[in-house]
C-alpha cells in the first residue's frame, strides 16, 4: 500500500546499522510504523526527533510486510524546548502514551487535531492546563467516555477537589480543570490533576490490558511532587 500523509513522530528505534523504525501518528492513517533507511545519518537523524511534524511517503509491497518511509521535515517542535525540562517531559509523556494506546492503522481525527492544537499552544501562558485537559480528552476520544457535566463546577472553589464516582471507582478532580479562565494552578494542583488522569488511564486501559504505564509519564507526575 502506497500513500502520502503528514504526522508527528511518537517513537523511533534502531533497526539496522543505518536504518531506524519510526512510529508516526498521521492525520489519515493513524499510528503507522515504517523503516527509514539512512535514518541514523547525521543529515536525517537531526530532524527525526520525537514529536517533530514530518511529511511521509509510505511504500509497502504487501499488507503483512513492513513499510518504508521517506520523510521530510515540516515543523521542528521538540528542539524549540530542549532548554525547558517540563515541556520536554510533557512531550515525552504524550508521545509515549500515544505509542501505547493508539491501535495500528486506525484514524483518530479528533485526537490528531487536538494534539496539533496542543503543540501549537506550548508557548502560551496556560499551556500546562491545556496539556492536562488534553490527557482527559484523549481518554474520552479513545471511547472511554465519562460525564461530569452534571455538576455545577463554576460554583465550586477553584482550589478544591471535586469528588466523583466512575464505574464504581472514586476519583478526586481539581476543579480548575473544568473552568474556562486563566487560573494558574499550583504545583500541588497540577500533581493532583496528573494523578487523576493517570488513575483514569490505568483503570480504563492499562490495567485491563495488562500493559505497563509509561515511565516518562510517571516522571512528569513526580516533577510536581
Amino acid at each position: 500500500m502506497n500513500w502520502e500523509d503528514e504526522g508527528f513522530i511518537i517513537s523511533k528505534r534502531k533497526f539496522k546499522e543505518n536504518a531506524i523504525i519510526l512510529d508516526v501518528f498521521t492525520s489519515k492513517y493513524g499510528k503507522v510504523s515504517g523503516i527509514v533507511y539512512g535514518g541514523n545519518s547525521r543529515k536525517i537523524k537531526n530532524y527525526l526527533q520525537i514529536i517533530n511534524k514530518v511529511f511521509i511517503i509510505h511504500n509497502s509491497k504487501g499488507e503483512n510486510r513492513p513499510g518504508y518511509f521517506k520523510t521530510e521535515l515540516m515543523k521542528a517542535i521538540s528542539p524549540e524546548y530542549f532548554d525547558n525540562k517540563i515541556k520536554i517531559l510533557c512531550i515525552n509523556s504524550l508521545s509515549s502514551i500515544l505509542k501505547v494506546v493508539l491501535p495500528e492503522n486506525q484514524q483518530y481525527k479528533k485526537i490528531y487535531f487536538s494534539l496539533d492544537e496542543l503543540l501549537n499552544s506550548l508557548k502560551s501562558k496556560n499551556w500546562l492546563t491545556r496539556y492536562l485537559n488534553w490527557e482527559i480528552e484523549l481518554i474520552k476520544n479513545l471511547g472511554f467516555g465519562f460525564n461530569i457535566s452534571s455538576k455545577n463546577l463554576n460554583s465550586i472553589d477553584k482550589q478544591k477537589l471535586v469528588e466523583i464516582k466512575l464505574d464504581n471507582v472514586d476519583y478526586k478532580i481539581p476543579s480548575f480543570l473544568f473552568l474556562k479562565d486563566d487560573y494558574e494552578p499550583s504545583s500541588k494542583e497540577i500533581h493532583e490533576a496528573l494523578n487523576f488522569s493517570r488513575n483514569l488511564m490505568e483503570n480504563k486501559f492499562f490495567i485491563p490490558n495488562n500493559i505497563r504505564f509509561p515511565y516518562s509519564r510517571k516522571l512528569l507526575e513526580k516533577k510536581f511532587l
